[in-house]
């Protein structure tokens, strides 16, 4: 299934080069194939929530776009030198200072002044010299966050990075990290099992399910105008996980029997 990304009231002619571009792109362990025939397109500055049964395939396209997983040369893989990764663990060095952190791996001139200015942006000015095991979750998810973003990437792919968070800390982060991508407008992916996280994030949702995307859903309402759309959409998302709509948190339907596969991570 070709997914494409035309944006509303907008020509195709003049629709910019994607960020990132696979064309028929498959990836196999052994014998079985996890990625198959998959075609996508990621927009300069467009937010893409990807979801999916555990096993659908998610970790490995992710870490294809990360460029962490090699793939056959002769397959379409386009993607941006300029790209960076924030995971479910924020995975600090704990014998760092937070800053240098942060800083680890930039080159040039006043890497702690970069750093800082990152650190600051993510509400984390008074921490520059804690060491990462004093950090709470949410520190240290914003901490990864600045790492990230130090680094001026094109794309930002999110790995999970607030399941284990608790609601309200993850609801800040939400807000959080909204307010980074409207201030510095990289392309992102985040990857997430929360169907209301997806719908509270992102420009467009992707169901990948054995290594193909089998649906998309478009959101236009305004972030924060959402409140009418999401009961339909969920249930339409659910849908197409195999998950029958109820009433309830995404969190409440995980937690129900039939849809217990849908909490393992994977």
């Amino acid at each position: 299934m070709a997914v494409t990304f035309p944006l509303p009231g907008e020509a195709a002619s003049a629709r910019p080069e994607p960020v990132v571009r696979l064309r028929g792109f498959s990836r196999a362990f052994g014998a079985t194939k996890v990625l198959d025939s998959l075609d996508l397109d990621i927009a300069p500055g467009e937010f893409v929530a990807l979801i999916g049964r555990s096993g659908s395939g998610k970790t490995t396209l992710l870490r294809t776009l990360a460029g962490l997983d090699s793939h056959d040369g002769g397959q379409e893989v386009a993607i941006p030198a300029a790209r960076a990764v924030v995971f479910q663990d924020s995975r600090l060095l704990p014998w760092k200072r937070v800053w240098k952190n942060v800083g680890l791996g930039l080159t040039g001139g006043e890497v702690r002044a970069r750093a800082e200015a990152a650190l600051r942006e993510v509400g984390l000015g008074h921490r520059l010299d804690a060491w990462p095991l004093t950090l709470s979750g949410g520190e240290a998810q914003r901490a990864a966050l600045a790492r990230a973003l130090v680094r001026e990437p094109k794309l930002l792919l999110l790995d999970e990075p607030f399941a284990a968070l608790d609601a309200l800390t993850r609801l800040r982060m939400h807000e959080l990290v909204l307010s980074l991508w409207q201030t510095h407008r990289p392309a992102v992916l985040i990857v997430t099992h929360d169907v209301d996280e997806a719908i509270a994030l992102a420009d467009r949702v992707l169901v990948l399910d054995r290594g193909r995307i089998v649906a998309e859903e478009r959101i236009e309402a305004a972030r924060g105008q959402r409140t009418a759309a999401v009961r339909r959409l969920r249930a339409v998302l659910l849908g197409h996980l195999g998950v029958e709509a109820a009433e309830g948190s995404y969190a409440d339907l995980v937690a129900h029997p039939r849809a217990g596969w849908l909490a393992a991570a994977e």
